[in-house]
């Protein structure tokens, strides 16, 4: 079956050419998909614009639309087991990850459902009975959604539900590198009953296909999430068609732990935190702020901990992390371990590739400590986006934030404390889009979600996540009308 969507109809890429999907468990391919060119991406955003313009899907009621997303959650859970399979042979994670990927997403769909028919617009008193003054909101017309490869499913649905729950129609580039579920979901929202043109999916590299996305005058928004380096990129070429941009782009995330913190329950998050799916979260917390009284116990008991995890296939279900992605970023996570080491970062565990042949053919790394950390250091300071956690140490709670915010980044932190008082002083001075306290890591549909600083411009989820994908027009009605005579001199 051919693999690009454009325009209600599967087709191959129209040069020919191809791309070996890798399972990065073992190196097998797990298929063969069509890469597409800068052709193959003009051709979809001429079917985004046309079923945009001139389609029937700009007709539809809101109560139409949002029956569509209620029915593609519907299917998402039907193939449930189909999905997370997918995804863990695409980007290594556990099959329960995989799983809970898909519930998130289900309640996604179902929350922008909702959205679609709850936003009528609101009335504006113009201090005048015959003025009649509202606004409205309206899509913005093509979106072009760029995902990336560590959560390829749920940050592309993070873009669809709230694009289609608006009106906009779609081109879906997933990362090459992990093309397989958004396949999936352009299967599902077919299924659904979205007419032709409406969401369109081309697979390729960034730097040709998503490039010409981001450049093509047809396309009115972009909505990316990956790399500082490639958003800022993007931001910049957008600027040239004066076109929408919503970037998420990663976080270095502290998280803080006070001395008085349930002490099981807060190691037990700080492993999660930062070997989860191997640390390849945007918001992993891989910056442990840690109260100097409390510091030797906690690491002593965090790297013992850290040493036990289970490396494997994520197929296994006494798996607990994966692999990272590929050799190539593999090669760049141990990259950090030998910049952390020349910093003067002392390594507690971990720093190399695990000597289990089981692993051999896979992009394995070791979950890694550093301790002796200060915010200087590039270990810390860097998205090393792998298993690597730093430690700093804090006497107060003004060092403790003053650690917190000191990052070019600002996406989530955490701060964990038996003191609800200082809990919320922290949590209110930390300068990220998103603060757990004693807890890490669940978002909520209904909340917004995305960064301070260099994590980013815009927001997803919650109502803001909509808003990205409307424009505001004020519509303003004179129901008595009288002459003005302004030139009648």
């Amino acid at each position: 079956m051919s693999t690009l969507f454009i325009d209600g109809r599967w087709v191959a890429a129209s040069a020919g050419a191809t791309r070996q999907v890798i399972n990065p468990y073992d190196r097998s391919v797990v298929r063969e998909v069509d890469e597409a060119d800068t052709l193959d991406a003009r051709t979809a955003v001429a079917a985004a614009r046309a079923a945009f313009e001139d389609g029937e899907w700009p007709g539809w009621p809101a109560r139409r639309r949002s029956a569509l997303l209620y029915r593609v959650a519907e299917l998402l859970q039907r193939d449930r087991a189909e999905i997370a399979r997918l995804e863990t042979l695409d980007t290594g994670k556990t099959l329960v990850e995989g799983g809970i990927d898909v519930d998130d997403v289900t309640g996604v769909f179902r929350y922008y459902a909702t959205q679609a028919e709850s936003d009528p617009g609101r009335l504006v008193d113009a201090g005048d009975p015959s003025v009649r003054s509202r606004v409205i909101y309206e899509p913005l017309g093509v979106c072009a959604l760029i995902a990336p490869w560590n959560y390829p499913l749920l940050q592309m649905c993070w873009k669809v539900a709230p694009a289609l729950a608006a009106g906009n129609t779609l081109v879906l580039k997933p990362s090459e590198s992990t093309p397989l579920t958004t396949i999936k979901l352009t299967e599902l929202i077919e299924e659904a009953g979205a007419p032709p043109g409406v969401a369109n999916l081309v697979l390729g590299p960034g730097g040709t296909v998503g490039s010409f996305l981001v450049d093509s005058p047809e396309v009115d928004m972009v909505s990316f999430t990956g790399g500082l380096e490639t958003g800022s990129a993007i931001m910049s070429q957008a600027a040239r068609t004066v076109k929408k941009v919503a970037l998420e782009l990663g976080g270095k995330n502290p998280n803080i732990v006070f001395a008085d913190a349930d002490f099981e329950a807060a190691i037990d998050y700080a492993l999660i935190a930062v070997f989860f799916h191997a640390g390849q979260v945007c918001s992993a917390g891989t910056r442990l702020v840690v109260e100097d009284s409390l510091h030797d116990r906690f690491v002593d008991e965090l790297v013992r901990r850290a040493e036990r995890i289970r490396l494997g296939n994520g197929l296994d279900p006494d798996t607990e992390s994966g692999p990272l992605v590929s050799d190539e970023h593999r090669d760049k996570v141990e990259s950090y371990v030998e910049i952390g080491i020349n910093e003067g970062a002392r390594l507690l565990t971990g720093g190399r590739r695990p000597d289990d042949p089981a692993l051999r053919d896979g992009f394995f790394f070791l979950p890694t400590v550093f301790d002796d950390c200060t915010s200087d250091m590039r270990v810390v300071r860097e998205e090393t986006f792998g298993p690597i956690l730093t430690v700093e140490r804090f006497t107060d709670v003004d060092t403790a934030v003053r650690i917190g915010n000191d990052t070019t980044y600002g996406l989530a932190a955490a701060v964990w404390t038996a003191d609800a008082g200082r809990a919320e002083y922290v949590a209110r001075r930390l300068r990220h889009g998103t603060v757990w306290i004693n807890d890490f890591g669940p978002y909520l549909p209904q909340a917004e979600w995305g960064g301070f600083k260099r994590s980013g411009v815009g927001r997803e989820l919650g109502h803001a996540g909509l808003a990205e994908y409307q424009e505001p027009k004020h519509i303003y009605e004179n129901t008595a009308p009288e002459p003005q005579r302004w030139f009648a001199r």
